[in-house]
């Protein structure tokens, strides 16, 4: 599944991309642009969208949140198993057109 984590209190969006971004994979981005929303699948929160350019950094994972990751194909990541719909959703509809 693609990186992602709550807003904290007072952050926007955007510092909220980075913060994420780099707590889980140790990476550091610049938010471009939101690209899309969605309800959650338990349809309790709305998810958003965010595309961010990489600036620096070393793949590091943070072991308490992300298990595994990988570069992989828009094809790829629709057939992954353990994503959500909304995910595969997004990836094959709505990234191809950015």
């Amino acid at each position: 599944a693609p990186l992602s984590g709550k807003i904290e209190p007072q952050e926007s969006q955007e510092a909220a991309v980075v913060r994420e971004v780099r707590e889980e994979v140790g990476l550091t981005v610049q938010p471009l642009c939101k690209v899309w929303e969605n309800v959650s699948a338990s349809g309790s929160h709305t998810l958003h969208w965010w595309l961010a350019a990489y600036v620096g950094g070393e793949l590091t994972l943070d072991r308490r949140e992300v298990s595994d990751a990988c570069w992989v194909t828009v094809d790829e990541i629709s057939g992954l198993e353990q994503t959500f719909a909304g995910d595969r959703l997004f990836f094959q509809q709505v990234f191809q057109l950015l």
